[in-house]
């Protein structure tokens, strides 16, 4: 992956969906006490930056994938975002999603005319079931989560902030599999040299920091309520890159991703589900704040049950 394929991946994407805002939030500033520049990516369709992905994915399908359509996995965003690319590209997918995915984002998939099947306690065990539907003759080819076409999709989310804004000192950046944050540290290698980047998870799905940390790829359970984090594993495709890539990655609790999400609303007016409330959530942790910062609000398909904590609180 190369800058000049983001430039190009950035045209593609630029010619389906309007950039989105990067936005100051005076009581925010207040409450954290740095300059906080918000990237909007929820105002999206499907309600997330991942649609990107699926959008640079239907301009870059093989003639295979485009005749015997596409199957993936997803707990929910990659699975709206390879929805919209199938439609966008007039071909089908499959998406075999875990027990563990909202009802409202199943119901978003659907309605983006996928086929969805529900499919295993897990992550792992919907990716193990949508690799072996794609095994069948004549099937639909898989599309992993980490497809080089997605990542360089995702990556024309900081394509536009750096350009928005290069006088950043750290862009924080949520991760599950860590497709965002490779496309973060790819532009500002090339933008923006000078600013950290830092990833964030939840506690309870830690694969991809102890990957992270330990440089190879490993397991770990995903008990976290934030869907768009449940990963139970480390992803080779994004391991080096975050390796060499991130300045700093932090783990929160789940609770640290509500009252983050908690903040955006109150002093953001920003419905953010956990995911898209993580890189908020990873700069309150951190002790030493940075001057001017951006935080990525990667996704705003909050389920019932995270509207209802955030408004019992």
């Amino acid at each position: 992956m190369t800058f000049d394929a983001i430039l190009a991946a950035g045209d593609v994407v630029a010619r389906e969906l309007a950039p989105t805002p990067l936005l100051a939030h005076p009581l925010l500033d207040l409450a954290v006490g740095a300059e906080v520049l918000v990237k909007h990516e929820h105002v999206l369709p499907t309600g997330s930056f991942k649609v990107r992905g699926g959008v640079h994915l239907a301009a870059r399908l093989t003639e295979v994938e485009h005749e015997r359509g596409l199957v993936t996995c997803s707990t929910g965003n990659h699975a709206q975002s390879v929805a919209y690319g199938a439609r966008l590209a007039g071909t089908r997918a499959t998406v075999v999603m875990p027990l563990c995915a909202p009802a409202v984002k199943r119901e978003a998939v659907a309605a983006l005319g996928a086929d969805v099947v529900i499919h295993g306690a897990t992550l792992g065990e919907a990716a193990a079931h949508a690799r072996s539907l794609a095994r069948d003759a004549g099937a639909p080819s898989y599309v992993d989560t980490t497809d080089t076409r997605i990542i360089l999709g995702h990556a024309t989310a900081y394509l536009e902030l750096f350009r928005q804004a290069r006088d950043l000192d750290a862009v924080f950046v949520p991760i599950g599999s860590g497709t965002g944050a490779v496309g973060a540290c790819l532009v500002r290698d090339a933008l923006a040299p000078g600013c950290r980047v830092v990833g964030v998870q939840s506690a309870a799905a830690p694969a991809v920091w102890r990957s992270w940390r330990s440089g190879v790829v490993e397991t770990a359970p995903a008990t976290t309520r934030a869907s768009g984090l449940a990963t139970s594993n480390g992803y080779p495709a994004t391991l080096d890159h975050l390796r060499h890539g991130l300045q700093d990655f932090l783990l929160v609790s789940d609770d640290d991703l509500d009252g983050a999400a908690r903040l955006l609303a109150s002093h953001a007016g920003t419905l953010a589900e956990g995911a898209g409330a993580a890189a908020l959530a990873g700069l309150l942790a951190t002790p030493v704040k940075p001057s001017r910062v951006a935080v990525m609000c990667t996704g705003g398909n909050a389920s019932a049950d995270e509207i209802a904590r955030l408004a019992a609180a």
